[in-house]
């Protein structure tokens, strides 16, 4: 019995290590991290994650071929693989400035044109 509770403690005091060497992040490699959480970078992705739904839809119900859903996608994924680069930028720090904000929203009205309804 004290085998499997000396076990039991050196686990959780285990667990309890990585997360705190999880948590505490230094502020050098936090500072640099790029944030993907940003409201901008944010609504951008939830964009294509809802175009990506409709494209599904509208495959599913046959209103489009597999290559054009094909193609549809592709486009979104170009939109997401601009909006990474972007923020890789080391001057935005993980942001989407305006600029960058229009023109990805821009290239993601065209597409949502060519999804349909």
């Amino acid at each position: 019995m004290t085998n499997l509770f000396s076990r039991t403690v050196s686990a959780i005091t285990l667990a309890a290590a990585l997360i705190a060497g999880i948590i505490a992040v230094p502020a050098s490699a936090s500072a640099n991290a790029w944030q993907r959480h940003h409201p901008a970078r944010h609504e951008i992705n939830h964009r294509i994650a809802r175009q990506n739904h409709r494209i599904t839809m509208e495959r599913r119900h046959g209103e489009i071929t597999a290559r054009q859903a094909h193609m549809l996608r592709h486009n979104d994924h170009m939109v997401r693989m601009e909006e990474r680069r972007d923020a890789r930028m080391d001057h935005n720090r993980g942001h989407l400035n305006h600029g960058q904000v229009h023109h990805l929203n821009h290239e993601l009205n065209g597409n949502s044109a060519a999804i349909g309804h």
